[in-house]
């Protein structure tokens, strides 16, 4: 079994799939991590050397093997994942997909902090975040909420977000 983790940047994608992985006792795999292994470079590097067309041709694809291995694993997708080609639909024929939503101010917090390992946000104005994640929140949803579930993360804790998870999705496993 996959279980596909979706939500925007700073959603907890990462830092939720580590340890329902280890409850699980399935492989975590972070989408952004693998891509970044197999061309040697960060995802802000690859963004800058080779742009975002070569980025989101490069998920697809990285994104298409994760999906066709037997293993039980936890996937974390990057936050643009589910917008590009038919990649939502993908994960969730191969998988069973959660969305982790979280609101703009709690996303707004968050990403201030990481400022400088976003690129999407990195030459932003920190006053211009909330705006530009509440713009990009609008046209990502849609994508998003074709998610099989969906866990609202704000005023939990990561093991309330994880045994919800595990209740959606444990008649699967």
């Amino acid at each position: 079994m996959i279980i596909s983790l979706v939500g925007y940047m700073g959603s907890g994608k990462s830092h939720i799939s580590k340890i329902l992985s280890q409850k699980l006792n399935f492989r975590v795999i972070d989408l952004d991590r693998e891509i970044s292994l197999q061309n040697n470079l960060s995802i802000a590097e690859i963004f800058e050397k080779r742009g975002e067309i070569y980025f989101r041709k490069v998920e697809k694809e990285i994104l298409e093997v994760i999906l066709n291995t037997q293993e039980n694993i936890v996937l974390s997708v990057g936050g643009g994942t589910p917008v590009y080609y038919n990649n939502m639909d993908t994960i969730n024929a191969l998988s069973t997909s959660v969305f982790l939503q979280t609101s703009v101010p709690i996303l707004t917090e968050r990403l201030l902090k990481q400022k400088e390992k976003r690129p999407l946000i990195s030459r932003i104005d920190d006053g211009d975040i909330p705006e530009f994640i509440a713009k990009h929140l609008f046209e990502r949803n849609v994508f998003y909420s074709r998610a099989k579930y969906k866990v609202i993360t704000d005023r939990k804790t990561p093991e309330m977000i994880i045994d919800e998870i595990i209740s959606l999705v444990s008649p699967t496993l």
